[in-house]
């Protein structure tokens, strides 16, 4: 009994590997073709080393040609049924393999992906996912470019009207100069000793963000006391509080240690505290503070009197060459230095950003406290 159940396992095993080195062979020649191709060479092979097998049995058998002839009809009606049922279903997936191809030319249309409505198998349905969640990452860098792009052109415009006006103020007064026609020759040359550092100052706004974008921005961090930075920025602008007539207060400034560039980190809280003071009116109060953040941080905010940014315009804010309107724009600003803020808080780990209050906005920068 066991030599023969061994018997017809070798003769069912040599017909069905006949049929498998074939079926190899056809799969190799197609394997650059459809997947409902590769599927109906799939199943075939199967069917026909089923086939294969079950007849090389019966033959060996010694079958009556009438059991021979049921068993072979047996075999071939499955075979035709699963045939059929292979191409039915190479089809199905070819189908939805073609919806899902025709979905993904969104993208190089510039548009966002739409997954096939009709739903395909789980493998397709992974792939939709994770063509969508491209498709909206995409979409995402889409819109930063443009917004780039179109600061890039805002801030070219605004740089090209910034720098003409002063240049050109010069050039007549230096020709007035020149001519002899000028009324107070000192007040000309202090003049254009003002619009010469108004113009340095603009060029070195340009070369800072400049290496900040190129990721060149070398920086020099020491330990320094968050009273002290406070102290400096206030020094740094108290003449110009003076000059503008705005209250400048620092107060809730903790005493914590940071570890910074305090040139880069005094820079920052300059640009912010000049912004506040050209923004506020005469007679009005600037605020700056430091303060314990969550999570070991330290949280320096400076708050104007400007009466506010609309709301639509706060995303905006430290976009380069932004300046709001011209009632809150500083005379001669060129709409870097909030870009440069946010520009060297990044290089710190940090983050900046503003929001409204009664009567004004707020700006804030988080830092991380030192170790």
């Amino acid at each position: 009994m066991a030599f023969d159940v061994f018997f017809i396992f070798l003769y069912a095993l040599g017909g069905a590997a006949v049929a498998g080195v074939l079926g190899a062979g056809a799969l190799w020649a197609v394997r650059h073709r459809s997947a409902a191709v590769s599927l109906t060479v799939v199943v075939a092979v199967s069917v026909t080393a089923m086939m294969a097998g079950t007849l090389s049995v019966a033959q060996a058998m010694f079958l009556s040609s009438h059991d021979l002839f049921v068993v072979t009809v047996v075999v071939g009606a499955a075979s035709a049924v699963s045939f059929g049922a292979a191409v039915l279903l190479g089809r199905w997936v070819v189908v939805r393999s073609k919806a899902l191809t025709q979905a993904t030319r969104s993208f190089g249309d510039g548009g966002a992906f739409a997954a096939p409505v009709k739903a395909g198998t789980a493998e397709l349905e992974a792939l939709s996912r994770e063509l969508a969640a491209t498709s909206a990452k995409l979409n995402e860098s889409r819109e930063r470019e443009r917004a780039l792009d179109a600061s890039r052109r805002e801030l070219v415009a605004w740089i090209s009207h910034d720098l003409r006006t002063p240049l050109a103020g010069v050039r007549a007064m230096a020709e007035a100069l020149e001519d002899g026609v000028a009324a107070e020759p000192e007040r000309y040359y202090r003049q254009i000793r003002a619009e010469a550092e108004r113009l340095n100052t603009m060029v070195g706004d340009l070369f800072e963000l400049s290496r900040i974008h190129a990721g060149a921005l070398s920086l020099m961090p020491s330990r320094i006391s968050t009273y002290d930075l406070v102290d400096e920025a206030l020094s740094s602008v108290g003449a110009l509080a003076e000059q503008l007539g705005v209250r400048l207060v620092g107060e809730r400034v903790v005493q914590e240690a940071i570890d910074v560039d305090s040139k880069e980190m005094t820079r920052v809280l300059y640009n912010l505290l000049s912004n506040a003071l050209h923004r506020t009116p005469q007679d009005g109060t600037v605020v700056i503070a430091a303060e314990e953040g969550a999570d070991d941080t330290v949280v320096f905010s400076v708050t104007d009197g400007c009466g506010g940014i609309a709301e639509q315009d706060l995303p905006r804010v430290f976009d380069t060459g932004w300046r709001g309107t011209e009632a809150r724009t500083p005379p001669g600003g060129a709409g870097l230095g909030l870009a440069i803020v946010q520009g060297i808080v990044e290089a710190h780990s940090g983050r900046a950003s503003v929001r409204n209050v009664m009567g004004g906005c707020c700006f804030e920068v988080v830092l991380p406290r030192a170790p």
